[in-house]
């Protein structure tokens, strides 16, 4: 329940725009890459200063940006004040608890969105707030964590493989929500493979754990259908040219990302249906559990009933009963006793309630 909860407490109280890390700090420290490439030139290159990114502000060709770790905001705001970020953005980009979103502004582009990762030992979604700049020849992109979630697309931008090399800069910025996208297509197969083994388990042997199984991945597909919704709504203005700086040409591609949302979604709520209705058949399971012991036990207590009558009976003190006179009187109860329980099995099977 944590995660659905925003984590506004440092902020209570503050200016808007002031810079102050939320969330938890995934990264050891900070790392800064550079990449700036055109059809026929490439150069790529870690820096430990921002004052270094500024040189390819003015460049013709295309500059990607990439810093890993948020927790130092300082970074953030340096390279914010050279590229003209607003103070809302930069706040945004900090704050790691932001519902996927895209703003724009007279020279470019602001857009977050969720990095999903299914953690399999937990069984468990991780979330990464991913925010990236686009401008009209740089894009810049901030990760909480340093992975290696982007190197498939860098190695097609050494190696010059596609048209990546040939397009501009929100060309790469589709690249990146693409293999965003693409993330969430592996993450909903590790948890459809779960659910299945759940369903299995549902059938032979349900208990106390599997309930709460069931709980944790009905809760995990609602985060997950939380993080990808909001995306849906950003990538549908970017394809539909709400913004000037996607070109025409990267629009049909994105309408490729606007599809691969809708089926991310509509797959998430598949499983959460799924899972809804395995809750209901455990739910079904357990009653019909609980009503077979309670028919078991009234047939017992029903056996039970003429057999504690007769038992009563030759119990009671009185003088005069000529049954307890009789040398084969006890064996004779006994005997009416087990012949009353057996006609009475067989009764209760007659009509199917054994």
């Amino acid at each position: 329940m944590v995660r659905f909860i925003k984590k506004t407490s440092k902020k209570a109280g503050l200016s808007p725009g002031t810079l102050v890390h939320v969330g938890d700090i995934k990264a050891e420290y900070v790392r800064i890459r550079v990449a700036d490439y055109g059809e026929d030139y490439y150069e790529e290159k870690e820096i430990t200063n921002i004052e270094e990114c500024l040189p390819y502000k003015k460049k013709s060709t295309v500059t990607w940006i990439n810093i890993d770790g948020l927790h130092d905001v300082d970074i953030i705001e340096k390279i914010g004040k050279d590229f003209g970020l607003h103070p809302l953005v930069m706040e945004d980009i900090a704050h790691t608890e932001q519902r996927p979103k895209m703003d724009e502004f007279e020279d470019y582009v602001f857009i977050i969105t969720q990095m999903l990762l299914f953690d399999e030992e937990q069984n468990r979604l991780k979330a990464e707030q991913f925010s990236v700049v686009l401008g009209e020849n740089f894009v810049i992109s901030f990760q909480e964590n340093i992975s290696d979630r982007f190197d498939p697309l860098r190695e097609r931008i050494r190696r010059g493989k596609g048209r990546i090399r040939k397009m501009g800069a929100d060309y790469l910025m589709y690249a990146m929500i693409d293999a965003i996208v693409d993330d969430y297509f592996i993450v909903l197969e590790k948890i459809g493979e779960k659910v299945e083994e759940l369903d299995e388990e549902l059938v032979s042997r349900p208990g106390p754990e599997l309930l709460q199984k069931i709980h944790n991945f009905k809760r995990e597909l609602i985060f997950l259908r939380k993080a990808v919704w909001p995306l849906r709504e950003t990538v549908s203005t970017l394809e539909r040219g709400g913004s000037a700086f996607i070109q025409e040409k990267t629009s049909v591609f994105l309408k490729d990302v606007y599809d691969h949302t809708i089926q991310v979604i509509d797959t998430a709520e598949t499983l959460r249906d799924i899972v809804t209705g395995m809750l209901d058949v455990y739910i079904s399971s357990v009653s019909n559990r609980l009503n077979e012991v309670m028919k078991l036990l009234t047939v017992i207590a029903t056996i039970f009933i003429p057999l504690t009558f007769i038992a009563g009976v030759y119990g009671m003190n009185f003088k005069y009963m000529p049954e307890l006179e009789y040398a084969w009187g006890y064996p004779a109860a006994l005997f009416f006793m087990l012949v009353v329980g057996v006609l009475m099995l067989l009764w209760f099977k007659s009509k199917k309630f054994l």
